[in-house]
This record gives C-alpha cells, structure tokens and sequence, in this order.
C-alpha cells in the first residue's frame, strides 16, 4: 500500500476539523488554576489552565472579556466554559473561552496570602525599617541569573547612566528547587563581605510558580536582616511578590531598578554646574550687603566719634555728682541747725544756766538735792554749789 505525503498544513487542518466535529468538545466546562496569566494590549486574554498533572493553553478573546466580573490573576482556581480547538499555525490544541468564574484560590496563592499577613504582622514590612538607597553609589550587587536579558538590562542602564559605577554580579538561580536558599545565602555573604553599597535583586517575568523563591519566608528575613540597602525588581510591573514588600525599594523592572540605584551622571554635572553659579551670586551678593554694612558702620558716631559717647557719659556724671554734692550739703545743714536748736534747749534748761544768774544748789553729804527745809536739820553740814566753785554750810 503506498502512502501520499501530505503537508504539516493539511495534517493540522485534518486535526482541527476531527476535533471540531466532536460535540462534547465545542461545548465543555473544565476547571483548574490559572498560571502564566498575560492580559494583551488588545484586550484578549492568555493563561494556561492547570491541575496536579497537566496544562492546556487558553485564549479568552475581547468579546468574551467584557462579561467577566472579576479579574484574573495567576494562582487564582476558575471554571471555564469554552470550545476546544486547533491552532492550525503552531499545531496546538486549546480552548477559547467564552465564560469564566472563580473557584476559590490556588494552593501556592493561598500560600503567598498566609505568609505575606504572617510577616506583616511581625513588622519585616514597617517602613520605618526601610533604608535609604544611597544617593552616589561606587558599587552595585546585582543577585540574578549571570545569562539572560536581565543582568544586561542593568549593566546597560547603570553604566549610560554612570560609566563610573561598578557592577558586581553575585549569580544565583532564580526559580526552580533551592533557588530560595540560594539567595538568602546570598544577600547574607554580601553582607558579611561588604562587596557593595547597595543590592539589586532582580529577575524577568514569569508564572506564579516561577516567582515563587521570591515567596519564600528565607527570603524575605534576608532581605530584612540585610545592612546593605536592597531594591527588588522581580517579574512584570503587575507582579508582587513578598520580597518586593520586604526590599527597602521596589522597581517595577530590572531597568527601572538600575534607573533608581544609579543618579544620571550628567544631571549630576549639571546640578554641580547649576549650584555653582547660584553660589556666585549669592556670594556676589553677601559681598555687596558687607560692604554696604561696612559703610554704613564707618560712617556712624561711633567710629568717627568713639569719644563722643565717652564724655557725654563724664557730663552726666558729673551732673548726678553737683545734684549729690547739693543733696548732701543741704541735708548736713539742715542737720546742723537743728543740732544748734536742740543745745540752745538744753542749754536754756540746764541748772548749771541758773548758778551764773547767782543761786546756788544745796546738796547733802551724800551728793543728794535738798529742795526743802524739811530735809534738814540744825547742825547739818551741806554742800553749796556755786557758778565758780563749792563752799560746805552749817545749818544753825
């Protein structure tokens, strides 16, 4: 029996009118978790649907993307309401969407949810733990694959920026089994070695499962644990992972990492450039208020006249000294004249004023004042005091 050879084309279009044919695949309801979910520019969504042991791709057009009421997302479990058929082009059956509905989460994304609010609550995602990324940095780690699109991204973006800037690259694995433990190993020895001013840890796009070393708890604590500042720049600008919640800065891409980790050399120049001038002109400035200052003192009383103020100070003296010289005289002769007053008094009072008008004071042996007769006796001895001497009398 002799076979005809047919081409690839006609073998694909035999394919896809078989299975077309078959009723139970034009119209099939089929459930499993969504991965390498990707929502197109045209509005026509395209995932891959999975269980335990196999995937199929899916295609969900614009048309049919409008009805749904959420919005899916790797890791998430749905159920898929579609036909099955051909794409002749690449050979590959699939099924093409027409309704979807959620039914309930995925495994690694109930996973991802349980870690992520265990480390929230023990604080590795406080903001006040974030350091700063340094400003001018000399030496850049970069943890990722040393092949792929990545590390070349940031190379090419670090050094247009700044050809100054030095690139060392710790390469690790970044998906598959003990990638986790690989970068933690890593950040730590990066650490311990100081081989950079800060870290980049970054990788391309990709499903769930392959971001999923960067879920890992090793990971994230450290991250947390690391001195050198960390920027993380893992998957697409869509995708979070919890190194991303941990890092001290996130990028949405690699580049967009380097773009942050390293200031654009030549706005630095101009920045330089810019505050040079500013200061010239303020100093130009400051000089010119000086030396307006500086005229303004020079002409002032004090410094063509420093003794001006010196002796108007000695004629206030002086004039306080004549007010207490005055105060002073006037007090001592007021004082005086009330003195004289007073002895004029007592002078006027005195017994001693009485004697010279020609009395005299009697007094008895003992010095005591005899001022009636009663007080003496015939034959007494007194004492007369006289204005010019004392004589002694006998009564009789």
């Amino acid at each position: 029996m002799k076979y005809e050879a047919i081409t690839v084309t006609k073998l694909n279009q035999y394919i896809k009118s078989k299975i077309d044919e078959d009723e139970y695949l034009n119209n099939i309801l089929v459930k499993g978790e969504i991965s390498n979910f990707k929502h197109h520019y045209t509005g026509h969504m395209y995932f891959t649907l999975k269980d335990e042991n196999s995937v199929i791709k899916c295609i969900m057009f614009k048309s049919y993307t409008s009805n749904l009421n959420f919005v899916p997302r790797d890791g998430m479990k749905v159920r898929i309401f579609g036909t099955i058929s051909v794409f002749e082009r690449d050979g590959v059956y699939q099924i093409y969407c027409k309704a979807m509905q959620e039914d309930g989460l995925g495994d690694l994304y109930t996973k991802y949810n349980e870690l992520k609010n265990k480390l929230e609550e023990q604080g590795l995602f406080d903001t006040n733990h974030k350091k700063k990324i340094p400003y001018m940095p000399k030496i850049i780690g970069v943890l990722t694959s040393q092949t792929g699109a990545v590390i070349r991204d940031i190379i090419n973006v670090s050094t247009r920026r700044n050809p100054n800037v030095y690139i060392r690259l710790l390469p690790v694995p970044v998906q598959g089994d003990g990638a986790s433990e690989k970068i933690a190993k890593a950040i730590k020895l990066a650490n311990e070695n100081k081989i950079a001013d800060v870290l980049i840890l970054a990788r391309g796009g990709g499903s769930l499962e392959d971001l999923w070393p960067f879920n890992e708890e090793i990971v994230a604590r450290a991250i947390y644990e690391s001195e050198i500042p960390l920027i993380s720049s893992i998957g697409h600008e869509t995708d979070f992972t919890i190194a991303d919640f941990v890092a001290d800065l996130r990028a949405p891409t690699p580049s967009a990492a380097a773009e942050l980790a390293v200031p654009e050399i030549d706005e630095i120049y101009e920045k330089i450039l810019e505050f040079q001038k500013r200061y010239k002109i303020d100093l130009k400035k400051k000089i010119e208020l000086m030396k307006l200052r500086y005229e303004k003192c020079m002409k002032s009383k004090s410094f063509s006249e420093p003794l001006q103020k010196i002796n108007e100070r000695y004629i206030k003296i002086d004039m306080i000294s004549q007010k207490l010289y005055l105060k002073i005289s006037h007090k001592i002769s007021k004082s005086k004249n009330e003195a004289i007053s007073l002895i004029s008094k007592l002078d006027t009072l005195s017994p001693l004023k009485t004697l010279t008008r020609g009395y005299c004071i009697a007094t008895s042996d003992n010095g005591g004042i005899i001022n009636s007769v009663k007080n003496v006796e015939k034959d007494d001895i007194i004492n007369l005091k006289f204005k010019d001497g004392d004589k002694n009398a006998q009564i009789i």
